[in-house]
């Protein structure tokens, strides 16, 4: 199957919002401490249109949003940005689609930034070793309080 990904609009928010929401639920991350209280969930056409701050979706053929990835500036540390809510419904994974998504985001960060974090869930193998592939390395300790205290696994990657 094609996959078309491109930048989110307005009428994208609910659908997103939704696919994050189930993926949350799958994963048993569907409470505090995760995208699933974040208050800006339903707002992304808002919150990802300003320089160093994108995000895009994943349309199969029908036009139908199967996924999703963003960029954002991590508030505290300086020239880092944080890989946001990228999720992918069931019938997308193993696909390749996560692979072009990831691919444009982190060439769109290197535009604004040095490096890469990401947070996610001790449970969530298959993204870890996702992230490990494209060269994030594991570190210990949150870089700031993102608020997602419930993420227990934590990823830098130099984008220089």
């Amino acid at each position: 199957m094609a996959y078309k990904i491109r930048e989110l609009e307005a009428k994208d928010n609910k659908e997103i919002e939704k696919i994050i929401r189930a993926c949350l639920i799958e994963f048993g991350a569907n409470h505090e401490g995760t995208a699933w209280a974040d208050p800006n969930l339903g707002r992304f056409s808002e919150i990802y249109n300003t320089d160093g701050n994108k995000y895009w979706v994943a349309e199969d053929e029908t036009g139908e949003i199967v996924g999703g990835v963003g960029i954002g500036n991590l508030e505290g540390a300086e020239k880092t940005c944080e890989l946001q809510k990228m999720y992918c419904l069931p019938k997308a994974r193993g696909t390749g689609v996560s692979h072009k998504l990831m691919e444009i985001a982190l060439e769109y960060a290197k535009q604004y930034y040095d490096s890469c974090y990401l947070e996610t869930l001790e449970n969530m193998l298959a993204a870890q070793k996702f992230y490990e592939k494209y060269g994030f390395e594991r570190v210990c300790e949150p870089l700031v309080n993102t608020g997602h205290f419930a993420c227990d696994v934590r990823y830098i990657k130099s984008l220089k």
